[in-house]
This record gives C-alpha cells, structure tokens and sequence, in this order.
C-alpha cells in the first residue's frame, strides 16, 4: 500500500510540472530559428514564418557579428536611435539581445513592429516581426515576446540542408570542408578554409545562378570577359584565356585569371566557368594560389561536372 502512495506521489509531481518547452523550428537554410507562436507556419516566400492569412509576419536573418557589439555600445552609451524606439535588453535562449517595439497604422488598422538583435559567435541573429490587429488570430504583445525570447542561433546548417536548396544538385564535393550558402535558393561557397575565407586563403569554390546571359552565342566571349572582370578583390588581373568550351554537354565558356589579392599581394589564379542555358547562366568561380593550382585545378573541375540541373 505504501509503495502505492509513493507511485501515484511521483506521477502526482510530474503531471504537475510544466511541459517541457517546445524546440526551436530552424526554416531550411536558416541559422536562426525561434518556437513559432500557434497558428504561424514556416514561410514559402521569405526566410521566417507567418500566419494563414498573412497578417502576422517574422522574418528571420544573419548580419555581420560587430552589428551586436555596436547596437550594445550604443546602449551604453545612452544615444538613442534617429528614428523608431531605444533598444531594451532582452534575454532570449540564445542569451543576450534586444528588442525594440513600435506601433504603426496602415489606415485605420493597428500594427506592432519587433526587431530583436542576438548575440552570436560567427554572426548576429536579427529577427523583424510584425502583427496586425485584424489577423484571424491575433497574436498579443507578451505572446510575440515570448516568441521571440525562444529565439536560438545554430553556427552551422547540415550541408544537405543547404544543397537542397540550390536550383541546382551538387554531386560532388572534392572533399572541400566547409560548406556555406552565400544567397539563399541563388549561391553556395565550397571551401578548405571557413566561410571568412578570402581569395588569398585557401582553394575555394562559389557557384551560383545569375540572370544576366549574352544576347547571342557571338556575344558568350565578351560576356565572359565583362563577368570575369567583375570578380572582386583582384589586383593586377590579367585574363590568359578565354575560350568556348562544353560543360556537361551545354554551351560554356571557360576564363582564367592571373592576378594579386589580399594584404600580401598573394599571386593567385582564378577560372570561370559559365555555362549556358535558356535566360540564365551557371556561374562558377574558383581560386586557389599558385602554389596550389596544380592540386587545387583537378578537385575545381570535378565539383564543375558534378553539377546537374534540378
């Protein structure tokens, strides 16, 4: 009879302690994630997630990691923003941040604006939200804060994750170590280094869709040179070819580059490939410093023949 008691006592102590809190829905491709109030669902249209009807909005991002320790100088120091409300702090489960909040009218229909700044490691989380008094269901002032203070930062993304979202498949990695979205559904950077990576540290790889696409296959050439011109952070450029060329069957165009980069006028070599179909380009870019050209060049174009459109 004793053990008895002493059983419906434990279930009595569990029954009555709150629910464990729900974890945090990390969008695809996103390093910020928060627990969703009821009703809000992952967004098809934007990174963050919003209501049925789509009158409660919260839009999730990643911004440089100083724009934390600036926002947190500020308050410190006391000045307060030009426009909008001060910055208070706000404790979320990823620790520091802070919250402002302003109220807006869009005719005669009331609507709450957040924004919470997180402190990261390799990044600040920002999150903007925002919720209309004639939602389906209105969300409150303290139910959006609570929200938001469930708000958690991951460094890194599955790199599954990330390929899943490119408009194309990437087959092959060549071993690369670090893989990191550069534009969300547009861009990824394939590198040895970490994602901070510059043209004068290790081989590296970005590829990408772009929308630009030579008017006429007598253009290809000259639009290759234009767009391999446009490749930042080289000094000293200096194209040593530039040639037609099939990639996986379509119609291409292959550009490399000699030139300097980085604070040590580091010589690197660089090669573009483009590769050609309907109103858009397949843009790859790829670096690596002479010295390690001759091993870098062979894992370059595997990753390039590895890739196939969705």
């Amino acid at each position: 009879m004793k053990t008895i008691v002493r059983v419906l006592a434990i279930v009595s102590i569990v029954t009555a302690s709150p629910a464990l809190a729900a974890d945090p829905v990390f969008p695809s491709g996103a390093r910020v994630g928060l627990v969703p109030a009821e009703g809000l669902a992952v967004a098809k249209e934007f990174m963050g997630f919003e209501s049925a009807d789509q009158k409660i909005k919260v839009g999730l991002a990643e911004i440089p990691p100083a724009a934390f320790a600036t926002v947190e100088t500020a308050v410190k120091e006391g000045k307060s923003p030009a426009a909008g409300s001060k910055p208070e702090a706000f404790e979320t489960a990823a620790g520091k941040a802070f919250i402002t909040s302003d109220t807006g009218k869009d005719g005669a229909t009331t609507i709450k604006m957040y924004s919470v700044i997180i402190s990261g490691e390799k990044f600040t989380g920002y999150i903007i939200a925002q919720a209309r008094e004639d939602a389906e269901k209105p969300l409150s002032d303290d139910a959006m804060r609570k929200m938001l203070a469930s708000a958690k930062l991951r460094n890194d993304v599955p790199t599954e994750e990330q390929l899943s979202l490119m408009p194309f498949k990437i087959g092959e990695l060549s071993d690369f170590k670090t893989v990191r979205t550069l534009a969300p559904r547009s861009s990824i950077l394939l590198t040895d280094g970490t994602e901070d990576t510059t043209l004068d540290g290790a081989p590296y790889m970005v590829i990408g869709l772009t929308a630009a696409a030579p008017a006429s296959p007598d253009d290809r050439g000259r639009f290759a040179q234009q767009t391999a011109a446009a490749i930042p952070g080289l000094r000293n450029a200096r194209i040593i070819s530039n040639e037609p060329q099939r990639i996986d069957g379509s119609a291409g165009y292959e550009t490399r580059i000699e030139a300097v980069t980085g604070k040590n006028d580091t010589p690197v070599t660089v090669v573009q490939w483009l590769r050609f179909g309907g109103g858009t380009s397949l843009r790859i870019i790829a670096s690596a410093t002479r010295d390690d050209w001759p091993k870098a060049f062979p894992r370059f174009r595997a990753v390039r023949d590895g890739i196939d459109p969705r």
